[in-house]
């Protein structure tokens, strides 16, 4: 059932529902208008926290609009308006996977150089992030059953005991905080138009998103795109940075 405030801000528009994740947050888009993300009450996403995040990195780099923020008795609501081109997983770019990794690459470098962490108010440290899974593991909200299968094997507190080795910083940046393929807005001659779902954004070592960005680069183009990526991005390969970041990145909310 389309949430009664989405069906009210769409106003009549072809609603297309685009996403709808674990937690029973939905995204649609309005017809060609706008994005509208919904999150029913109680369910832990923060579309506030994604607005303000949105609206402060405005100010360096290319990011949804915000349009509206409200919520009512049964959810929240944020309605952003559309970057110009398409994400980098649609069927255009899944045909052209050499042009999309590297591009995601170069896309998440200019990102990071162009977001101050000196002046960013929002955090992301593994430390920070630890502590939340630990918290998540004590209320039993953890389920090695759903995890990759690198890491299905290691169970709760291994996984934990895994966790607690968190590796030295190579490099402070703004995160993009889940640098996943889908995120990256692509033009029709492959430059990135700018970046989407920034909920988590904030200061960590740049491998956190570096991890998941090569990991989704496997999951969405197929093996062995994860060099491009780096290279286009400019960085070498780090082995321990990205499995203690890939582990991290499974076992949060």
């Amino acid at each position: 059932m389309i949430p009664a405030a989405v069906r009210r801000i769409a106003a009549g528009a072809e609603l297309t529902l685009v996403w709808e994740n674990a937690y029973g947050g939905l995204t649609y888009r309005v017809g060609e208008r706008c994005y509208l993300k919904w999150a029913p009450i109680g369910s832990g996403i923060e579309l506030a926290a994604e607005a303000a995040r949105l609206r402060w990195a405005a100010a360096f780099t290319s990011v949804p609009p915000v349009l509206q923020l409200g919520q009512d008795g049964e959810g929240s609501w944020l309605v952003t308006r559309p970057l110009p081109g398409d994400t980098a997983v649609s069927p255009r770019w899944r045909a052209d996977p050499g042009v999309a990794v590297r591009a995601i690459g170069r896309g998440l470098r200019a990102l990071h150089d162009a977001l101050p962490v000196a002046t960013c108010p929002y955090s992301w440290s593994a430390t920070e992030r630890l502590a939340e899974t630990r918290r998540r593991a004590q209320h039993r909200a953890l389920d090695p059953a759903v995890w990759h299968p690198d890491h299905r094997a290691l169970g709760v507190e291994q996984a934990l005991a895994k966790l607690d080795a968190v590796p030295a910083i190579d490099r402070l940046v703004v995160c993009h905080g889940d640098a996943c393929a889908p995120n990256t807005i692509l033009r029709q001659d492959g430059a990135v138009s700018g970046h989407v779902d920034l909920g988590a954004l904030g200061v960590a070592d740049r491998w956190a998103d570096l991890a998941i960005a090569t990991w989704s680069a496997g999951w969405n183009y197929g093996p062995g795109w994860e060099p491009a990526l780096l290279d286009a991005y400019g960085v070498a390969p780090d082995r321990a940075r990205t499995g203690y970041y890939r582990l991290l990145y499974e076992m949060g909310p």
